[in-house]
């Protein structure tokens, strides 16, 4: 009997174990995982030089709070360091699609009257 019940608590230890491995959700990991991706958000987006409005309104998903803990500690890591901003390539200029140009834009030479 004394095996039997030694046995049954070395494979419950064991099966628990890999509970992690089940997919069981863990609120308190989760939570962390979001904060420290809000945080990532809002460091990026302070070294990009971007508002911190325009971040909030570019991540809606993210915590605010997060956010701004990151934004507040990469703007503090920058100015210690003389780190200057760098910009994001997606701020390029964009051109308006061909199907829209014609609209605003004066006739071409040689065309209309």
């Amino acid at each position: 009997m004394k095996i039997r019940t030694t046995l049954l608590c070395l494979t419950l230890v064991t099966v628990l174990t890999g509970c992690e491995e089940l997919g069981i959700p863990d609120a308190k990991k989760e939570a962390a995982r979001k904060e420290a991706e809000g945080e990532a958000i809002g460091s990026a987006c302070r070294q990009s030089g971007r508002a911190l409005e325009d971040c909030y309104a570019r991540n809606p998903k993210a915590s605010k709070a997060a956010i701004f803990s990151g934004w507040r500690s990469m703007n503090d890591y920058m100015t210690e360091n003389n780190i200057p901003t760098i910009a994001p390539a997606d701020e390029a200029p964009h051109e308006p699609p061909a199907g829209e140009a014609g609209h605003d834009a004066a006739p071409a030479a040689g065309e209309g009257h």
